[in-house]
């Protein structure tokens, strides 16, 4: 069975940095596209950044210059560099996998930054 797990959530002030994980299991990793999406309270969940298994990357333009995704297939795991955090950032994240063309999701992860 397919499981995403992530880590690396946690209060944060603003201008911090963060890094979350995401290791995954039940699936071929190298052929799966990965994204980090999160939800604000209150809010719609939305793509924050993805990652192609061929290692193209696309970004929301509110994390653009600030947060980078990346992966590493023989390990599993992808990860959300979070740099010059913003209050606004503060949501759940959640990570997301595209395998077979289905969607599998994690069990997210809470970013809170201070102001």
């Amino acid at each position: 069975q397919v499981q995403l797990v992530e880590s690396g959530g946690g209060l944060v002030q603003a201008g911090g940095s963060l890094r979350l994980s995401c290791e995954a299991s039940g699936i071929f990793f190298s052929i799966s596209a990965m994204g980090w999406y999160r939800q604000a309270l209150g809010k719609q969940r939305e793509l924050v950044a993805s990652i192609e298994s061929s290692g193209s990357t696309n970004y929301a333009n509110s994390v653009k210059g600030r947060f980078t995704i990346s992966r590493v297939n023989a390990k599993k795991m992808v990860y959300l560099q979070m740099n010059s955090l913003k209050p606004e950032d503060t949501a759940v994240y959640y990570c997301n996998a595209i395998y077979s063309n289905q969607g599998y999701w994690g069990q997210g992860t809470q970013v809170t930054v201070s102001s």
